[in-house]
């Protein structure tokens, strides 16, 4: 409508321009709640998709909008490309000018496809990372994608590394090996870059390792900055500029006394999820993981900084302020999840604030100035937590539902993987919703002694999941994070584990684990209606994305391959007799194999010409 607007400015009359854009704007101001990116971290659309979460702002919102709600229907395939790997893909294409390039789990190949010449493959770089690293990967050897930036590919490998790579050629610029697998560290988070800094985590919670983000020099890959997770406040970049909201986050060294003594250099906080950037503010915000191990009562205390958000300045990694959204993490629930930077009112004002759906079932409204919980409502089914306490910040949790060695606490709910795992929420500027593909279900769950040995497993916990009420596991959510309630919701068979996808025709795409990829319409008077899908070769665990082609028409793409935590059955084989495989998944899974099979293909639509 906006477009509309500017072409009737060209005509002599602003009389006329004037109330035409009144008619066009009443209706969408009307349904729409106020909710807006933040425009420092959100550029106009540019027609390419250069890091997975689309901009610093995480709205994985394509702009495009030749795919509408009323022709999408006539979605056609234009071309598909084989990876050659059958493990779980959970990257984005990433799309810069002619250029696609796709990063798959390990080994963690780069594949450039000339999108001018239906998707060939013009090079391919092999990073060869050590064979040892599948045996440490706590689920499945998955890889989150790469980024462009100043004409170069910014990727991880699961072996600890990062790369920089010339995005025209496919040669090496640098490595750094940031990680190290003999303590039980993976990497598989996609980098982000901002400012000259390439901010990269590690994985293992599950293994004993001691959490951190690293920011190196983009143009050299040397290490500029290192917070870590736990310990004290010299090593977790805690100090003079450091003002949490919550009286809680406030004190010296929390990140030793909150622990018993030595149990924080093991004691996980891995950063291996999503991170935001503001420019204006120039802050980063990113989650920390778990705490190890899963027995609570090994670890008393609030087991800072663990399972929180966290708000650095990017030069320096200083840390601004710290919300913990579960204390003394009693399920497993990493805090890794993605932060939508939105401006949006808030007790009357424009409000800076980043939105969390969190693994703990609750959708997080947080100032991003200085941590400061607006509101936080359940997006899903939750009966072991009694919501959040917003003048403290802590989450009431429900006594029966602790985990006690010596007992099986059954129908905890959410699970382990939570109300929703890593897999990236949309955010749609038109309508003002946040588009959530989630989880329905619950465990039994029973804990016992960990033992510490580097690199094995540091867990203490037998799991078995199994779906929540009403019988299904996925649930894909339209969310109003003014009104903090769900404005719509579709009710799916199987656990959602991809990203979604908002574009500009007010139509949002996501995957299903069986395979089917589907468009929905996005408006809130639509309700989820289901406007097209097609069945693909395998589950969806990836992240769509949408781009302008050399042509000028509007694509999208999605990349099939089944495996991640939820997937592990089928990529990795496991035994479904086996109720708590992969940390209790495959009890929820079990008739997984029957419904898909490994895959592992580029798959790229558009409209007919």
């Amino acid at each position: 409508m906006r477009h509309a607007c500017l072409r009737i400015l060209r005509k002599p009359s602003i009389a006329a321009f004037m109330l035409l854009c009144s008619a066009f704007a009443a209706p969408l101001a009307a349904q729409h709640n106020g909710a807006r990116p933040a425009a420092a971290a959100s550029p106009p659309e540019d027609g390419q998709w250069t890091m997975p979460s689309r901009d610093y702002a995480s709205t994985r919102y394509s702009g495009l909008n030749q795919i509408t709600r009323s022709n999408v229907r006539n979605l056609k395939l234009a071309f598909t490309f084989d990876t050659l790997n059958r493990k779980g893909h959970e990257a984005a294409p990433i799309v810069v000018g002619n250029m696609m390039y796709l990063t798959t789990p390990y080994p963690n190949h780069v594949w450039a496809l000339d999108l001018s010449k239906g998707g060939r493959a013009v090079w391919v770089f092999r990073p060869h990372p050590a064979p040892a690293s599948q045996g440490i990967a706590c689920c499945d050897v998955v890889n989150r994608g790469a980024m462009y930036a100043n004409g170069r590919l910014f990727f991880t490998t699961l072996d600890g590394e990062v790369f920089a790579i010339d995005a025209k050629s496919g040669h090496q610029v640098w490595r750094n090996k940031i990680g190290d697998i003999s303590k039980g560290e993976t990497i598989t988070m996609s980098p982000l870059v901002a400012e000259g800094k390439v901010l990269v985590g590690n994985s293992g919670g599950e293994m004993g390792v001691r959490g951190w983000l690293a920011a190196l020099d983009a143009g050299t890959g040397r290490l500029a900055w290192k917070a870590y997770s736990t310990g004290p406040d010299k090593d977790v970049l805690i100090g003079p500029s450091f003002k949490p909201y919550y009286a809680s986050d406030r004190g010296a060294d929390l990140g030793v006394h909150t622990w018993p003594a030595e149990a924080w250099k093991i004691g996980g906080g891995t950063v291996w999820g999503w991170i935001s950037y503001d420019p204006q503010l120039k802050m980063i915000y990113y989650g920390t993981g778990n705490p190890g191990p899963w027995n609570a009562q090994q670890r008393p205390g609030d087991n800072k900084w663990t399972t929180g958000v966290f708000a650095r300045d990017i030069a320096t990694g200083q840390a601004r302020w710290f919300y913990q959204s579960s204390p003394h993490d009693l399920f497993d629930h990493d805090d890794i999840n993605e932060q939508v930077l939105l401006d949006m009112p808030i007790h009357g004002r424009m409000t800076p604030v980043l939105v969390r759906p969190g693994r703990n079932g609750y959708m997080y409204v947080i100032d991003r100035r200085t941590g400061q919980v607006y509101s936080a409502e359940a997006y899903g089914f939750i009966n072991s937590m009694d919501g959040v306490d917003l003048a403290t910040g802590r989450v009431r949790m429900v006594k029966e539902k602790a985990p006690k060695e010596g007992r099986v606490i059954r129908n905890i709910c959410p699970t382990a993987s939570g109300v929703k795992d890593w897999n990236p929420s949309a955010f749609s500027p038109r309508t003002g919703l946040l588009y959530v593909p989630h989880e329905n279900m619950c465990m039994d769950e029973g804990v016992f002694e960990a033992n510490y040995i580097a690199g094995t497993p540091y867990v203490g916990a037998d799991v078995k999941m199994y779906a929540g009420p009403g019988g299904h596991r996925g649930v894909f959510t339209a969310w109003d994070p003014v009104r903090a309630k769900p404005v719509w919701e579709i009710k799916e068979s199987l656990p959602l584990w991809s990203g979604a996808l908002a574009t500009g025709g007010d139509v949002v795409f996501y995957g299903t684990m069986d395979g089917w990829f589907k468009a929905i319409d996005a408006s809130a008077a639509g309700g989820g209606r289901l406007l097209w899908q097609v069945r693909l070769d395998s589950g969806i665990i990836s992240q769509p994305v949408s781009y302008r082609g050399p042509d000028g028409r509007q694509y999208v793409a999605v990349v099939t391959g089944v495996g991640g935590w939820a997937g592990a059955i089928v990529s990795a084989q496991l035994d479904p007799r086996d109720p708590t495989a992969a940390l209790g998944m495959v009890n929820a899974m079990r008739d997984l194999p029957g419904r898909t099979k490994p895959g592992g293909t580029l798959y790229v639509f558009a409209l007919p010409k």
